[in-house]
This record gives C-alpha cells, sequence and structure tokens, in this order.
C-alpha cells in the first residue's frame, strides 16, 4: 500500500512548536499546504508561489531561509484493520532528505539521519482500524552539522561531511547551493505474512559451452524460529518462458535480527542455474541488451508468503588489471570481448532531484545511447541513483561505473556514530544494486585520494588522511562480503607515483581546462598554468593514460535556456548574471582556452557559438587521440554529461534537455567505426580508421580536400579491412599534398565512407581562428507536417544551428558542417510531446548568421 497521497506541509522557527502537540492526531492542520510525495519542500513552495524560481536570476540566494525552518509533513490514511494474528505492518520510507523524525498516530517511531538509504519501522500496534495519521517532522540540517564542523579540507562546504546527503547541495563548481529537505521517495505500509524476501542477489557465474550458470542468492527474514522456508528461482526469457528453475532450502544465518524494523531471524540460501544456449547482455554498441526476468518465490508451509522479480541480464564482466604481458591496464572485458569504454559523468539532473519524473530519466539515458555511449560514472558527489536510471541502463545497453558518495573532502572517519552510519549505507546501497546487470564497478570516492596528497604536498593539508579507513578498510571489507563478484577500485583517479599516474590506473586529465602540469609524483607540489598554451586542449595530445575517467571544458547552455533565467535587462555577454551561471572559480579559463582555438568573444552570440566550438572541437581532439591509442587506452569518460540548473559548465546537454555542439560531435566520435585524422597545424597528416565491432569492417574510404566554394583539390580512396575490434593507420600526407598550392586555412578535409557506417569526419587544418570562411547563405526548405528541415548552402557552412525556443527539442543532427551542393534533412520532434514552436525556427552558421529562409 502507497501512502504517497493527501501529504500537507508547513515551516516552523526551530523551537517554534512541541514535537509531540504537532504529530498529534487532533493537531489542526487544515491551513496547511498540500504537497507531493516523492518531493521536496522547495518545489511546494514554487508551485505555491512562496518562493521565486531558484534558477532565475540570484533567486537562489533569496531562498536560503528555506533551510534554516523545519519542516513538518503530515498525511491520513485509512487501513482495513485485517490482520492475522501472524502477520505483522511494516511502514517503510525509500528516502527522507536527511534527519527526520516519524510519527503515528502521535507515537515517535525513530530518527533518521542518511538520504541515501531507507527506512523501516514495525507499526503493527500502532496502527488504528480506520483513520490514521502520519507525521514528519525535518530538521535544518545545521542543527545537526554545524557544531560537528571541522576546519580541514571540504571543496565548497565545511558542514557537509558530517553530512549523509547529496554532497552538491550545498553547492559545486557547477550548480548553485540548494539545500533541499523532503520526502523523496515513496512511502510504503507493507504487510508482513510469516516471512518475506530481505534481499537476493544474482549473478552470472560463467558462460561456457553453450550453457550459462547463474547463481542466485537469497536472504529472508521469519518471525518465528521453528519455520522453515524454500525458495523458488525461476528464469524466465523474453517471451515468457521459463528456461531454468529450481527449488531450494533456506537455512538459519544471522540469528536474531532487529535493526529499527520487525524482530525476525535470518535466513539465506543459493542455489545455481543452468541456462542453456542463452542470450547474452552486450552493451548496445556491440549487440543486444538481452534481459530476461527473475523470479523469486518464497513459501512457507506450502503457501507463498513473498515475491521477488527484476530483469537480468546473463553477462561475464571483468576490469583487466594487467594485459598479456604484464604490462598495466584497465580494460573491461565483456563476455570475453576487450570493451573500449565510451561514455561520461554523470551528475543529478536536477538541484531538486525528488521531483524529476521518470520519464526525463528515460530520456537522458536514451540520448546517451543516441550518442554511442556504452558507460556511465555515476560521480560520488551527487545521489546513488534511483531504480529508473539502473532500469533504463539495463534495457538500453550501457554499463555504470558506480561511484560512493564520497567526494573532494576529508570525511570524519574517526568518529564511531559517523562510521556506523556509513556501514549502513555501503551495506543497503552494494544489496540493492549489485544484482543490476549494467553495473560494472564499485569505486571508493572521487578524487580524495589524489587531491588529498596533491594538497598534502603542497603544504595546503596539515591534517592526516580523514576518511582514509573507509575507503582503504571498511568498503573492501565489506564489498568481499557483499560482492566478491565486481572489482571494487578505491577512488578515481587512483594508481601509480601518484594517484593521477597515466602508467596505472584511471585519470583525470585537468591539464585541459584546469591547467594542471602533469606528470608529477608522489610528494610535488601540484602547480598550474593559468595561460592560452596552459588550458589548451591540444594538451590532450600527450595522454597516455590507460583509462581517461574524468576531462571536458565549459561551454554554454543554449540560448533558449539562458534566456528563461536570466532578466531581459542582464542577457548580454559579460553581465553579472550570465557570470552567475558560471559557479567555477577562476571564470578566464573559459576565455583563455576559447582565445587559443576560436579567439575571444565580444558579444554574447558569440560567447555561445564559440565556447560550444571549442567545448565540442576539444573533446573530439581528445577522445579521437584516446581511441586512436586503444587497446594501450581502454576508455574515455568525458565530464560531464548534463546539469542540474540552467548554468555554463562542462555539460553536453543542458537543463532543458538541449543537447550542445559536444552531444552532436559525441554521437560522431563515440560511434563503433570511427575515421579519424591525427594533425596539428603545419604537420602531417595521420589518417586512421578504428571498428569497436564484434564483426569485421570492410569499406571504401575516401579522403577529399575543398576549397570553401566546394571546389575538389585532392581525393583518394582507400580499400580496407578491419579486424573486429581493430585498428589501422591507413596513410600519412603532407599538408602540401593535400592543398594543391591552396592555402591550408581555406580548404577542408572530409574523410567518409561508401557504405555510410562510419560518420563524415570533417578536418581542418588551422584553428577556427585562423581560418577563411566565406560568407555562407543558407537556404532552409521546411516541412511542418512531417518535421522536417531540408538544409543547403553555396559556400562550406561551418557549425550549422538549428534552434527553436522549446525544451527537449529533438534533432536528428546538429551543429554540423556543410559542403555545397550537398543537401541535409533534419528531423524534429518534442521529447514531451508538445506542439514544435516552428514561428520561432532559427537556421544559422558561423559564417551565416543571419539566414532565416523558410
Amino acid at each position: 500500500m502507497k501512502l504517497n497521497e493527501n501529504w500537507k506541509l508547513r515551516e516552523f522557527n526551530v523551537g517554534e512548536a512541541r514535537d509531540l502537540e504537532v504529530a498529534s492526531p487532533d493537531y489542526i492542520d487544515y491551513f496547511w499546504m498540500t504537497t507531493k510525495v516523492p518531493g521536496d519542500v522547495h518545489t511546494t513552495l514554487i508551485e505555491k508561489g512562496m518562493i521565486e524560481d531558484p534558477f532565475y536570476g540570484h533567486n537562489d540566494q533569496t531562498c536560503r531561509w528555506v533551510e534554516e525552518k523545519v519542516w513538518w509533513y503530515r498525511t491520513t490514511f485509512d487501513w482495513d484493520g485485517q490482520q492475522e494474528d501472524i502477520e505483522r505492518m511494516e511502514l517503510v520510507f525509500e528516502g527522507l532528505d536527511t534527519f527526520a523524525t516519524v510519527y503515528l498516530n502521535g507515537v515517535e517511531l525513530g530518527s533518521t539521519d542518511n538520504m541515501f538509504i531507507s527506512h523501516s519501522f514495525e507499526v503493527t500496534r500502532e496502527l488504528n482500524q480506520g483513520k490514521n495519521v502520519l507525521a514528519v517532522k525535518l530538521d535544518p540540517v545545521h542543527l545537526h552539522a554545524q557544531s560537528q564542523m571541522q576546519y580541514y579540507w571540504s571543496g565548497f562546504s565545511k558542514k557537509r561531511i558530517w553530512t549523509r546527503k547529496a554532497q552538491s547541495h550545498y553547492g559545486w563548481d557547477w550548480g548553485p547551493r540548494l539545500v533541499c529537505a523532503g520526502i523523496w521517495k515513496d512511502v510504503h505500509l507493507v504487510k508482513r505474512s510469516r516471512a518475506y524476501v530481505d534481499h537476493v542477489f544474482a549473478h552470472t557465474v560463467e558462460v561456457k559451452d553453450g550453457e550459462a550458470m547463474v547463481e542466485v542468492a537469497v536472504e529472508a527474514r521469519v518471525f518465528d524460529r521453528s519455520d522453515t522456508c524454500i525458495a523458488e528461482a525461476a528464469l524466465l526469457d523474453a517471451e515468457g518462458r521459463r528456461v531454468a528453475e529450481m527449488t531450494f532450502p533456506l537455512n538459519h544465518s544471522t540469528g536474531f535480527l532487529q535493526d529499527g524494523a520487525i524482530c525476525t531471524h535470518g535466513l539465506s540460501g543459493s542455489v545455481r542455474l543452468k541456462v542453456p544456449n542463452p542470450s547474452l547482455w552486450w552493451t548496445h554498441d556491440l549487440g543486444e541488451p538481452y534481459l530476461y526476468r527473475l523470479e523469486v518465490t518464497l513459501r512457507s508451509e506450502g503457501d507463498a508468503v513473498d515475491e521477488w522479480q527484476q530483469r537480468f541480464g546473463i553477462r561475464t564482466l571483468e576490469l583487466m588489471l594487467h594485459d598479456e604481458e604484464g604490462q598495466h591496464a584497465f580494460t573491461f572485458v565483456l563476455n570475453g570481448v576487450k570493451l573500449f569504454a565510451k561514455g561520461a559523468n554523470w551528475i543529478p539532473i536536477d538541484s531538486f532531484i525528488a521531483a524529476v519524473p521518470d520519464e526525463r530519466y528515460s530520456r537522458y539515458i536514451r540520448l546517451a545511447q543516441e550518442a554511442n555511449m556504452n558507460m556511465l560514472r555515476v560521480w560520488g558527489g551527487g545521489i546513488y541513483e534511483r531504480d529508473i536510471f539502473y532500469e533504463e541502463c539495463d534495457r538500453l545497453g550501457l554499463l555504470v561505473w558506480q561511484d560512493f558518495m564520497f567526494a573532494c573532502a576529508l570525511y570524519p572517519d574517526y568518529n564511531r556514530n559517523f562510521m556506523d552510519n556509513v556501514r549502513r549505507e555501503i551495506e543497503q546501497v552494494v544489496k540493492r544494486l549489485r544484482s543490476r546487470t549494467c553495473l560494472a564497478l564499485w569505486c571508493g570516492n572521487n578524487e580524495n585520494d589524489w587531491l588529498y596528497e596533491a594538497l598534502y604536498s603542497s603544504g595546503d593539508i596539515p591534517h592526516p588522511f580523514y576518511g582514509e579507513k573507509i575507503y582503504h578498510e571498511l568498503m573492501p571489507a565489506l564489498l568481499e562480503a557483499l560482492d566478491p563478484t565486481r572489482r571494487f577500485w578505491p577512488s578515481s583517479p587512483y594508481g601509480g607515483n601518484d594517484h593521477n599516474s597515466r602508467e596505472v590506473g584511471d585519470t583525470h586529465n585537468w591539464q585541459v581546462w584546469h591547467g594542471n602540469i602533469e606528470p608529477r609524483v608522489f610528494g610535488e607540489p601540484q602547480l598550474q598554468d593559468y595561460s592560452v598554451e596552459g588550458l589548451s586542449f591540444k594538451k590532450f595530445k600527450g595522454d597516455t593514460t590507460k583509462f581517461a575517467s574524468e576531462f571536458g571544458m565549459h561551454a554554454s547552455s543554449n540560448r533558449y535556456t539562458l534566456q528563461r533565467n536570466i532578466p531581459e535587462s542582464q542577457f548580454c555577454w559579460g553581465s553579472d548574471e550570465m557570470m552567475y551561471r558560471n559557479k567555477d572559480i577562476h571564470h578566464p579559463k573559459g576565455i583563455l582556452l576559447m582565445e587559443g582555438y576560436t579567439g575571444a568573444p565580444s558579444n554574447l552570440e558569440e560567447y555561445i557559438n564559440y565556447s560550444m566550438l571549442t567545448q565540442a572541437e576539444g573533446l573530439k581532439y581528445g577522445i579521437e587521440h584516446y581511441r586512436r591509442r586503444k587497446p594501450d587506452t581502454s576508455g574515455a569518460l568525458f565530464w560531464q554529461m548534463n546539469d542540474c540548473w540552467p548554468g555554463t559548465s562542462w555539460s553536453v546537454i543542458d537543463y532543458y534537455g538541449l543537447p550542445k555542439a559536444a552531444y552532436h560531435y559525441a554521437r560522431k566520435f563515440f560511434a563503433p567505426v570511427l575515421l579519424t585524422a591525427d594533425h596539428d597545424a603545419g604537420r602531417a597528416l595521420h589518417l586512421w580508421a578504428l571498428n569497436d565491432r564484434l564483426v569485421p569492417y570492410e569499406d571504401q574510404i575516401r579522403l577529399a580536400v575543398y576549397r570553401m566554394d566546394g571546389t575538389r583539390l585532392y581525393e583518394r580512396e582507400y580499400e580496407i579491412g578491419l579486424d573486429p575490434n581493430g585498428k589501422r593507420e591507413l596513410d600519412v600526407l603532407s599538408e602540401a599534398e593535400l592543398t594543391n598550392g591552396a592555402n591550408p586555412a581555406e580548404v577542408v578535409c572530409v574523410i567518409s565512407s561508401r557504405s555510410g557506417l562510419a560518420e563524415d569526419n570533417y578536418v581542418y587544418l588551422r584553428d577556427y581562428k585562423e581560418m577563411r570562411f566565406e560568407p555562407a547563405q543558407l537556404q532552409i526548405g521546411v516541412d511542418e507536417e512531417a518535421g522536417v528541415i531540408r538544409i543547403e548552402t553555396d559556400r562550406v557552412a561551418r557549425m550549422v544551428k538549428i534552434e527553436l525556443d522549446e525544451a527537449w527539442i529533438a534533432v536528428t543532427d546538429n551543429f554540423f558542417d556543410l559542403l555545397p551542393g550537398r543537401a541535409k534533412e533534419i528531423r524534429i520532434s518534442q521529447s514531451e510531446g508538445k506542439p514544435i514552436p516552428w514561428a520561432t525556427l532559427r537556421v544559422t552558421a558561423l559564417n551565416s548568421p543571419g539566414s532565416r529562409e523558410r
């Protein structure tokens, strides 16, 4: 029985009200505001007009008072009272943010202090037949964190380290401080009958000789120790046919259990299911992410007393840390195939995460899949994602690198209460997620090991490495017991004589953007070079990492997104409000990066275009380099996929679901077949072809060079054949040969395939600021009924941009280059089903700023 309805909300000053009085069933809440559960306080106040939209202007600062208040939730529900003597009733909160006290019919059930886990309370005696009143008091976090605040290192806030809630709520370098509170997940009233399933752990043991072995381990709880239980495990295929099933006994294991819910005795047992001719789960770029349905039925005295089910994929997965020659590696191996991990880092998709509908998660994961990503890293300063995130990654074929929620800080591992809280969190999170097919890796934290050592060596931190016991003692011990099937990686980055070493483990390349001077070793200070050359994305060229798990650069949000959230008088380049969109320190970094490639912008339109082009070309430059290095480099997860608010950040999709230029570039540079050129100004061009597929690739490749009017200067074709998961350097050509006497700044090279399996790759021999584009005239045709536009040009058009004034506009391609004489058709839709505002259509290019013909 879900208890998500009829909730009301009201704020009190600290100390203003007596708790038992407000929790009493007789308390009059008639004039309280209605609210949604799951939800949060801020979203309710926005809907009621009590605060202005925190994302508009500086409104996030004017609503700081919200986090200073005590917030009470109340609801009523009816219960029919039907209950056998052997049954128990349990109240389950899947998520409370964060310091909550729960009351039922005026009885205090208990308190919570962790946003990331569920909380259960036995209410068998507290329930009334008929009307019941449920109340939840949420304290302001400062009441629980202020007195414990320490002054050792913690990025962005000193208070956050004691609160087990989303660390980014306190502000980060890509989002505002909005410290939320609320009932952020579902609430249930559950009837337990004699025994129930507590957890199920399913994993593939092996696949060989046309058969898969799947182990299913069941943990259950029983009220009476003398009761016996059996479990039935069945695996059903996509058509609902049972392909494997077995019944097995559960034995007493953990003894008496009382963790705040029902007093029970622990049972456990396991079985291995043999699956003939299994359909394997693959990432979508390698095959079908085939999912079975695993069903577990718990029986006591012949009766079915509980059931559990989840989608499950049969696959083997390992992280190879040494190659066949014994050299260091960091390569994921899926079903025996070495995988080049292609993807991005994932942050919370909204500052108010509780209010996000499941459909938005589905759209984001679909966007990742359509951009040819096969892995997302859930970053360690946000949340362990909602079930819908992992369900969609399972369904659409994306692997998940899962951080634990510790980021950029020292954490109080010397405090017993804190460590007990963390232990409960890890145990519950691992049990919740370990049967997910998509889950590839557990990672202890984000950057704590690396930054601590670098800051300590620089003299900025005099303290011990607080938190070390969590990642290097507690986590490995718990994971060895709870999930020995997956690799645990203590931190990201980690490994080598500097935790950001290029020789061992994974790395975060912040030479680009942050100007870090690399390499360094333990004991040396971390130095930065804030110059055009020091921040340049050309620094990627020297990166010999085994696995790049973070790297990136800023780009503006789309014009529509900015315009919705900046006052009209401030909607200009260089305004205070425009700068407020950027939460990073050292704001000039973005200007310096653009200065090196596009030149510095002089107005808002140039800033939007130049920052997007620089980000897109920078990521392309780096990722094509990493892919050419495979298998020595085996993964590239750029920073970052998404935004939590309408700001300026490293994201490639802005807050309203509108992709930036880099997203559309990603679809091409992450494609399974990649045609790429390794080239820098004045040097030879090295032509490469790469095949990440499981089948051979045979094709005819063409390299052509054009003047801006479309005149062809050079053309050469290559008949190629690549092995599965193979690569080849096809040719090395000088600039003189390619340009045939023309100015390198006045030509474009296009690499294409006859089959169309590889995306066309436009390569310019000079940076944008040095190129000499001719003014282009775009011809635009629109078929509104079909949702199609057709674009042609009379000159090479650089970064053709399609804009419409609506959120979640989906286009089949955007921010593309176009040759004269070639027409391009683009399909347009609105992902939420809203009408397309065709009257706002704008189609421009960097060298055609005014083309809007329809």
